[in-house]
């Protein structure tokens, strides 16, 4: 049995991960940094050219003797970005990201021109919300006229890099129920949607076929060759960040919570069946795997820390220190963490709040904590979303670089009251696309293995870091918590608008 590779295209950072599913375990991995531009509007934008000088990067940097044996690879990419394609297959203008909240205004035009917020629900399954790619052609239209005009294919960021592995244009569901568009119900594309994002443009002809959860496609040869791999390498349909977390985290049957601490937080469960909320609490998304995904996103989690930790001339790395030196609630000081807007709740226009400061808690721990806390109750928010439908969980596993924070890891089983686990291997997004390589490549060959029992044999969790909540700790969480949802209300009419 050869090697598998999953390739993570991240907001930050390009990743790579070779995996030996016969010896289970990692043989090499590789990462490689990416710039974001950002714009006082809201903008949040990335140059395609780089993930691929960054693919390269990565390949390069593993041993020429590992990358002869992979076999098979599949790309895990940031969701609902908007990357523009000529009939050349040249990008017309820079990826718009997931979260680029400068077409907000945009949101509100689809969404008013098919009946408004419910009637869109009613259509998709989902509200169009910033960041989702349906709003990025309108504001494509009016701000990049020319690109708009010479546009043939819309392909997101993990389309984009598949395109450059495989020479073909092609989606699959888990991606594209990202995009605004689709009826995930029926997992087709809304044409009432599409006429709504431009009604004077067939936009259904600029939209790549979707591929089978477990279709393999034949690597280009100058993409083997530029990254230094075989002729033969096959190349899976991969599917966004989420859907190959959920992948890389077992969350493929019924039961299992994951939640995913990066730059933005998520939160989903592998559902059998599509699960919609008519409020729009969560995202009704497709799995990469065949089933759904309902999915609670924040756009703010480890940037909040991040930045706090910056502005006050520490690293992250020592922010469990400040967690402990502090008590559960930061002694009243209360930080709405939106730096980037929010989506979970949705304020797209919202701005961070710290409130509460007094002479006591005004210190670099407590506003430290003060920002896990409110990325962690973001979290939570959404969650309660989860339990009023009705779904029931008995654990959460944990991914995402939060994870590697033993004082987070403790909160989040305080914070939710349910036992912690964290996966054995770290880069769930990127493992989990190796898995599916995996899974595809199987199956090509006649066995047919399901993606649980994959699952069931490749991930497993490190009990050295597993956390178990504590009573008196999840009583002051839930009141400090209660604080965070008064602030929440409070300031919920003016940033609304």
């Amino acid at each position: 049995m050869g090697l598998v590779a999953g390739i993570d295209a991240g907001t930050q950072s390009l990743k790579v991960l070779v995996y030996d599913p016969r010896k289970q375990a990692v043989v090499a991995s590789a990462s490689a940094p990416l710039a974001l531009d950002s714009g006082a509007d809201g903008s949040r934008e990335q140059a395609p050219a780089d993930w691929v000088s960054a693919l390269r990067d990565c390949f390069a940097r593993i041993d020429p003797s590992l990358r002869a044996r992979i076999v098979a690879l599949a790309v895990s990419g940031q969701q609902h970005g908007f990357v523009p394609v000529d009939d050349a297959g040249e990008v017309l203008a820079p990826a718009k990201l997931w979260c680029d909240t400068s077409t907000s205004a945009e949101c509100i035009q689809i969404m008013d021109a098919v009946g408004g917020f419910q009637r869109t629900i009613t259509l998709a399954g989902n509200p169009i919300l910033a960041g989702y790619t349906a709003s990025k052609l309108p504001w494509t239209r009016t701000h990049r006229a020319d690109a708009y005009a010479r546009l043939v294919t819309i392909l997101l960021p993990h389309d984009y890099l598949n395109f450059v592995l495989t020479g073909q244009r092609f989606c699959e569901l888990g991606d594209a129920s990202g995009t605004g568009w689709l009826d995930v119900r029926t997992r087709t594309w809304s044409q009432e949607l599409l006429r709504a994002t431009d009604p004077d443009r067939d936009l259904a002809a600029c939209l790549p076929p979707v591929a089978a959860p477990d279709a393999l496609f034949d690597i280009a040869p100058e993409a083997a060759a530029a990254l230094g791999l075989a002729a033969a390498v096959k190349v899976a349909v991969g599917g966004g960040d989420n859907m190959m977390a959920a992948i890389g985290t077992g969350c493929v049957t019924e039961g299992r919570l994951a939640m995913s601490l990066g730059t933005s937080g998520t939160l989903f469960a592998y559902s059998g069946s599509p699960v919609i909320d008519p409020d729009g609490a969560w995202a009704a998304f497709c799995s990469s795997t065949g089933g759904w995904l309902p999915l609670i996103c924040t756009m703010n989690c480890t940037v909040a820390t991040e930045r706090v930790a910056s502005a006050f001339g520490f690293s992250s790395r020592d922010g469990d220190a400040h967690l402990r030196a502090t008590p559960p609630g930061a002694g009243g000081l209360v930080m709405l963490p939106f730096l980037n807007g929010e989506r979970t709740p949705d304020l797209p226009l919202g701005k961070g709040v710290l409130a509460g400061l007094d002479i006591a808690n005004f210190t670099p721990a407590h506003v430290y904590r003060a920002a896990m806390e409110g990325a962690t109750y973001s979290l939570k928010y959404g969650y309660d979303a989860f339990v009023r439908a009705g779904m029931q969980f008995d654990r959460i596993v944990l991914t995402g670089g939060g994870s590697n924070s033993a004082a987070w890891r403790q909160l989040v089983a305080d914070v939710f009251g349910l036992p912690v686990e964290v996966p054995a291997q770290a880069e769930g997004a990127a493992f989990g696309a190796a898995l599916q390589a995996l899974w595809a490549l199987a199956r090509s060959q006649g066995n047919a293995t399901s993606i649980s029992d994959i699952t069931a044999r490749h991930v497993t969790v490190d009990p050295a870091l597993s956390a178990r909540p504590d009573p008196d700790r999840s009583d002051a969480y839930a009141r400090a918590y209660a604080r965070f949802l008064s602030h929440l209300d409070a300031i919920t009419p003016l940033q609304r608008g």
